[in-house]
Formats: structure tokens, C-alpha cells, sequence
């Protein structure tokens, strides 16, 4: 009961301290729902930017890859650093200067409508087929867990998930459909510090737990038992091989960071250039500590468990269970709600934003004035979250999606990364090059991941099964050797589309160079240190991969 008590309270305290916070916004125009008023500073801006990062699947499935495969997996965590790195220095500038409130109105400005909206397309596909479903899903199966729904409301477990799927989708909808932009950066910030908090005790506890009381002492352990774990270049047949860090990784961390609505929407909001930089950077650093939340844990699970748990996907829910205090876990399960709905609200308030501005504004009702532009962009949220919460249940095992998600999100990362890039370098490369390296770049995607790829793996597998191999980490290295990570995959077809793209640029310019205008809307004077800190960032992450490495 304390538990729920404490779950309930502090869950309340941040939907009031968010509507006190937004109040007196203006939701009615663009700039105030979509972009909080253009008046978002950096530590608003900074944990929004982490609290939409992190949810259970990435929570849960992250710690289950570093049980698996040990550190080398951080590097989903490290790197982004310097992507929003880059992001800070490089793209926010260019994207302050045009005033932009979606990503695909860039594309618009240097291509055509029909890139814009066929880019938008995408991205609301991926989110309401892929993402709001499984973030749901997978926050559902957590809290249900954790509070034990089905004893508590006397239900089966699948009546309890489909409860907890629309709780949380209720009120995540009206964070984000009712509240704006605004609503959920604050909220996003309250909970991100409660994440903080919440997230290093686990590790704590972990690390006292097998060092009889000690942190210093369960480290020690940690480190020594199993040295091999604690290297930052992975292996052919693990997650991450160390050679798909200067291939598709950094490719997807830029796509991510820097292109992404759903995250760069938060730095579209800032008040000025300056608070936009300053944010970014004060994330990229914390995100740096990622690897203590999202890693650490699940490494100790292996030390804790010997190995032996039937799943890796069961890495951090068992190591919670068996090492936090039971007087934390009502605290614990209401940081963890909090970063499914943060997560949930904030792709829902992209998608409605995309809708609005890129889909109803630009097809449905040129003639609409803002107040209709966002009380349609409302409705089609609604639809979308009920969508997702239909959706939902029917997803089977949302454990075991983290990677796999990382393949799906392929199919529009980086042919959307692919026209953003060739449209700020290149002046005169056409509109036509864009649709085809958006469309060719998903198209061959799709062959390569989902057809050839499969088909080459399933008869390596069978060959080495045939030939007596059964060990299960040679059948990994059997499926690796088969064909190229799909990290790799995404930076060839990258590279492939960039050259094309330039190829038709080269043949079929256009007559006019593009020139990108300033529209005064912020104040694009850059933060003066913005260079040297983010420099520095990007000299840790590089010593904390040598100290690392074996």
C-alpha cells in the first residue's frame, strides 16, 4: 500500500507542477502548442531530451545486451554524446535560422512539398506501427508487474496488461494532446531528475549486494571475476562489433539526435540559439553517465546470477526484485512510470505536430489559421493513442524488440538523414534526387534486412547445425559471418544514396541555387563555449573507449 501511495503521490505532483508551469502559455497558436512559445531554457530542454530517450524497452532491453555481450554495448549510450554534439554546433544553428517547428519543413524549403510530406509520412508510420505501440506495451508489462496488478484487481494477466496499457496511454494523451509541447518538457524534467535518482540506486544496491556491503568492494568483484565483460570493443557476433562504431552507428546516433522530431522537436522550442546549444551539450554530458543506468546493471545481473537466467531480457526486472529495498519500490516503479509516459507523450506530441503543421496545414486546410491547426492536430492525437492502445496488446514479446527496433528503425532513418545531409551541403541538387534516395533507400533496406539477409543467415545456421556445431556463441559467429551487421548495411546504402543523389545533382541541377533565409523568430548568436565544452565531451567519451579497451 505505501508503495502505491507513494507511486500515486509523486506521479500527482508532477502533473500539478506541470500545469502551473504551462498555464499561462498560449496552446492556441503553432509556436505555443507545438513549440512551448519558443521559450524553452536549457535544463527544460536538457531533460526532455533524456526522459523521451528512456523507456523500459530501452531500460530493461539495454541492461539484457550488457548481460549478454558485457560494456561494448554502451556505445549506444557513449556516442550519442557526440552526436549531440554535432547537432549543437552544426544542424540547431541552421535549424533556428529557418524557424523550423518540423524537421520535414526544411526539406521543404530546399526540395519540394512532396519530399516534406513524404518524409512526414514516414516518420508517423514508424510511431504509430512501431514505437507508441511498444512503448505501451513493454511500460505495461513493468508496472504490472512490479505492482503485482493481476492479485491486486483480482484479473487475469492479460485483462491487467490491457488496464495498465490504458492507463498509461490516458494519461500520457493528456500530457501531450491537451497540454503541448510545454507540458511535457516540464514534466519530462521533473522526472528525469526522479529517473537520476532512481535509476544509480539500482546499480548501488547491485554492487553492495555482492560485495558484502561494499560499492568499492562489489566492483572490485565485478571487475575481476569476469574481466573480459569490461571491454569496449566488441566481438564479431555480439551487438555492437567494435568496426560498426565508424560505420551505421554513428549514422543512427546522428539520425537520432540531430534529425529525429521526436527528440530535436525539444531544441526547436528553445528561446534563442544559445539555450538551444547550452541544453544539448548538458545532456550529451549526462548522457555520457547513460552506461551506470543502462549498462552497469546488467552486468552485475550476470555476476549476481551467474549467468544462469533463462532470458537476458530478465537481467534488470530480477536484479530489482532481488536487491532494492522493498520500502523503495513504490519511488522506483513511479521514476519508472514516469519514463514510459515521458517516452509515450513525447512521440505522441511529435506525431500531432507532424500531422498539424506538415499533413492538415499543407494538404487538408491551406487556408487554416493557427487555433484550427492545433484543435485538428488534438483530434488526430486522440486517434493516434487510441490506435496505439489497440494496438498494443497484440504486440507478443516487447522484451526481446530492442534490437530488433534498431533494424525496423532502418527502414526511414537513414534515407531521411540521407536528403537532410545532401540538402545542407549542396546548393543546386534537385528535388528528384531527394525521392529517389528516400524511397530507394528505404526499398533496398527493406530487401537487404528483411528478405536476402534472413535467407543467407537461415542457411549458414543450417549448414553449421548440419556440420555438428551447437555451441551457441559459434552459432552467434555463424550469424555474423553470414551477412554484415545491419549497422554496416545502413552505412553502405547511406553512402550508396548520398552518391546517387549527387550523381543526379551533377547531370540535372537545379537552375537556382538554394539560399537559406533567416526569419528572425529567435536569436541565432551561438553560445560562445559551445565548440571548447563540446570538444571536450568528445575527448572523454574517446578516453573512456581506450581506458576501456582490451
Amino acid at each position: 500500500m505505501i508503495g502505491i501511495l507513494s507511486f500515486v503521490g509523486f506521479t500527482a505532483l508532477v502533473a500539478i507542477i506541470s500545469y502551473i508551469a504551462t498555464r499561462k502559455t498560449d496552446e492556441n497558436s503553432s509556436d505555443g502548442y507545438f513549440l512551448g512559445g519558443r521559450s524553452l531554457t536549457a535544463g527544460v530542454i536538457a531533460g526532455s531530451l533524456l526522459l523521451t530517450n528512456l523507456s523500459t524497452e530501452q531500460i530493461v532491453g539495454l541492461n539484457g545486451s550488457a548481460y549478454k555481450d558485457g560494456l561494448s554495448v554502451m556505445a549506444w549510450e557513449t556516442l550519442a554524446a557526440i552526436a549531440m554534439i554535432v547537432t549543437a554546433i552544426f544542424l540547431l544553428p541552421r535549424y533556428l535560422k529557418s524557424g523550423l517547428t518540423t524537421i520535414p519543413q526544411f526539406l521543404a524549403n530546399r526540395f519540394d512539398v512532396a519530399t516534406k510530406t513524404i518524409t512526414s509520412a514516414l516518420f508517423l508510420t514508424g510511431y504509430v506501427v512501431v514505437l507508441l505501440p511498444v512503448i505501451l506495451y513493454s511500460g505495461s508489462v513493468a508496472i504490472s508487474g512490479m505492482f503485482d496488478v493481476p492479485t491486486l484487481l483480482n484479473v487475469s494477466d492479460s485483462t491487467a496488461l490491457v488496464i495498465c496499457i490504458w492507463g498509461i496511454g490516458i494519461i500520457g494523451s493528456i500530457y501531450a494532446v491537451f497540454g503541448g509541447l510545454k507540458a511535457v518538457v516540464v514534466s519530462d524534467s521533473i522526472n528525469a531528475i526522479g529517473l537520476l535518482a532512481g535509476g544509480i540506486l539500482i546499480p548501488i544496491f547491485g554492487l553492495m549486494a555482492i560485495g558484502d556491503g561494499s560499492v568499492l568492494a562489489g566492483l572490485d568483484a565485478l571487475m575481476t571475476t569476469n574481466p573480459e565483460r569490461f571491454d569496449s570493443t566488441g566481438n564479431p557476433g555480439q551487438e555492437v562489433p567494435f568496426a560498426t562504431i565508424f560505420t551505421g552507428m554513428m549514422l543512427v546516433q546522428l539520425f537520432y539526435w540531430g534529425t529525429n522530431q521526436q527528440i530535436i522537436q525539444r531544441a526547436l522550442g528553445a528561446k534563442n540559439l544559445a539555450e538551444g546549444q547550452k541544453g544539448l551539450v548538458l545532456a550529451s554530458f549526462i548522457k555520457i553517465l547513460g552506461p551506470l543506468i543502462l549498462v552497469l546493471p546488467g552486468m552485475i545481473a550476470y555476476h549476481y546470477f551467474n549467468g544462469e537466467l533463462a532470458s537476458s531480457d530478465l537481467a534488470y526486472p530480477e536484479l530489482v526484485r532481488a536487491v532494492l529495498p522493498t520500502s523503495l519500490v513504490g519511488f522506483f516503479a513511479a521514476v519508472l512510470f514516469g519514463a514510459i509516459l515521458s517516452s509515450f507523450n513525447s512521440v505522441l506530441n511529435s506525431s500531432v505536430t507532424l500531422f498539424g503543421i506538415d499533413i492538415y496545414k499543407q494538404h487538408v486546410n491551406k487556408e487554416a489559421n493557427e487555433r484550427t491547426v492545433v484543435k485538428y492536430g488534438k483530434i488526430f492525437g486522440i486517434c493516434l493513442a487510441l490506435a496505439a492502445m489497440f494496438i498494443a496488446p497484440m504486440i507478443a514479446n516487447a522484451g526481446s524488440l530492442f534490437n530488433y527496433l534498431q533494424q525496423i528503425n532502418g527502414i526511414y532513418s537513414i534515407p531521411i538523414l540521407t536528403i537532410i545531409v545532401v540538402g545542407y551541403v549542396t546548393k543546386r541538387v534537385p528535388a528528384i534526387a531527394a525521392k529517389i534516395g528516400i524511397i530507394s533507400g528505404s526499398v533496398l533496406y527493406i530487401i537487404s534486412q528483411f528478405i536476402i539477409g534472413p535467407n543467407k543467415v537461415s542457411a549458414a545456421l543450417e549448414a553449421a547445425k548440419a556440420s555438428g556445431i551447437t555451441d551457441p556463441a559459434a552459432l552467434r559467429l555463424v550469424e555474423a559471418e553470414a551477412y554484415p551487421h545491419f549497422l554496416h548495411v545502413m552505412a553502405i546504402l547511406f553512402t550508396a544514396n548520398i552518391l546517387i543523389m549527387l550523381l543526379i545533382g551533377k547531370f540535372y541541377p537545379n537552375k537556382e541555387a538554394y539560399i537559406q533565409t533567416y526569419t528572425e523568430q529567435v536569436d541565432i548568436q551561438p553560445w560562445k563555449h559551445v565548440k571548447l565544452v563540446g570538444g571536450l565531451i568528445t575527448l572523454v567519451v574517446i578516453c573512456i573507449y581506450i581506458y576501456f579497451a582490451k
